[in-house]
């Protein structure tokens, strides 16, 4: 069961929202007429409630100042601003808000966008629970505690890959390409030099690069076409979303990993890339690592909506972005030894 809380001063707007989820018989929605009403409904039901719909133009507590407050109190809970007003977008970014949907805003995008952040909000909660649980063992037993630091990686690894997953079922990719492409960063980064411990962070840590495609709208994620020159500068956005998703897990280093990943794959080796245009080494490394690994499946797996291409053509067309798109030296170590990885791609075929 998702829990939403609505905060909307006009009661259309709650009654609106109420009706693009009539259909979700897993959901329960909590409505509010204001932001004083809104914190004393989060107090009482902090522990169920996933997903915050607040309007930011109300009377009295507007949406800014409600927003400030929750934080104060609720660090990760996904807070999606509904509003009219553009000239807000700043502000409530001050006030880290999760995301914003703008009206009049279309309730399909409404509802599945509220739906994927109450999904990743249980998700965090699971990797919470868990980490309560064994630090409860470790009192009640008094366990061995490089014992309760493996149950503890282990079980942020399943969360992180389950997380990763979640993007990976609304895009149009197939089943095999998250492990394909996590597996190849690994080997890279074995090639490379990484000790193993790094080798098994960027494992467990780079399925989790895309994640913020699940904020974008299906009619632009799912275009099987080329996109307008307006739908790519939404889907760019993906980057920095998914770092946002991600964002106030330092304690959990397979999150912060990921989170810095899914800002950085899109970044380019001579600047060219986004969101921010970062060059040559001041790219994270794994997301270096990561930016031709996720490229090659890319091109050398069949999609719904073309075929792969052949080797020959993959490795010539990367060949060609070698200190532009990508690291040459880390792509140097990736065609000289494209044996390897074509082993990797037999092990882990589409579902």
């Amino acid at each position: 069961m998702y829990h939403i809380l609505a905060v909307d001063d006009e009661q259309f707007n709650l009654d609106l929202i109420e009706a693009t989820f009539m259909s979700d018989e897993n959901v329960k929605i909590f409505f509010s007429t204001s932001g004083q009403h809104a914190l004393e409904i989060l107090a009482e039901n902090d522990a169920v409630i996933d997903v915050v719909l607040l309007d930011i133009s109300m009377p009295g507590m507007d949406g800014i100042e409600t927003l400030l407050k929750m934080r104060e109190s609720y660090r990760t809970l996904p807070i999606v601003m509904v509003t009219a007003n553009h000239e807000k977008k700043a502000e409530s970014l001050q006030a880290e808000a999760t995301d914003f949907i703008t009206k009049p805003y279309n309730i399909d995008e409404l509802r599945l966008r509220t739906l994927n952040y109450a999904k990743l909000c249980t998700y965090t909660r699971q990797v919470e629970d868990k980490k309560k649980l064994l630090e409860d063992e470790v009192q009640l037993r008094t366990q061995d505690l490089g014992d309760a630091l493996v149950i503890a990686k282990k079980t942020e690894e399943e969360i992180a890959s389950r997380i990763g997953r979640v993007a990976e079922y609304r895009d149009l990719e197939t089943g095999g390409h998250i492990k394909r492409m996590s597996h190849y960063s690994e080997h890279l980064a074995r090639l490379y030099g990484l000790d193993e411990d790094e080798c098994e962070l960027i494992l467990s840590s780079s399925p989790l690069h895309d994640v913020g495609k699940v904020a974008i709208a299906d009619k632009i994620l799912l275009k099987p076409g080329k996109f307008e020159e307006s739908e790519f500068e939404i889907m760019k956005t993906h980057a920095e979303l998914g770092a946002k998703i991600l964002e106030g897990a330092e304690q959990y280093p397979i999150i912060e990993m990921g989170r810095i990943i899914a800002l950085e794959h899109h970044e380019k080796y001579d600047g060219s890339g986004y969101p921010f245009g970062k060059k040559g080494e001041d790219i994270h490394l794994y997301a270096r690592i990561v930016a031709i690994t996720d490229v090659f499946d890319a091109l050398n797996s069949k999609r719904v909506y073309k075929q792969a291409m052949n080797l020959e053509e993959v490795l010539g067309i990367m060949s060609k972005e070698s200190g532009k798109h990508f690291d040459p030296h880390l792509l140097k170590l990736f065609i000289d030894n494209i044996d390897e990885f074509l082993k990797i791609q037999e092990l882990f075929p589409d579902e």
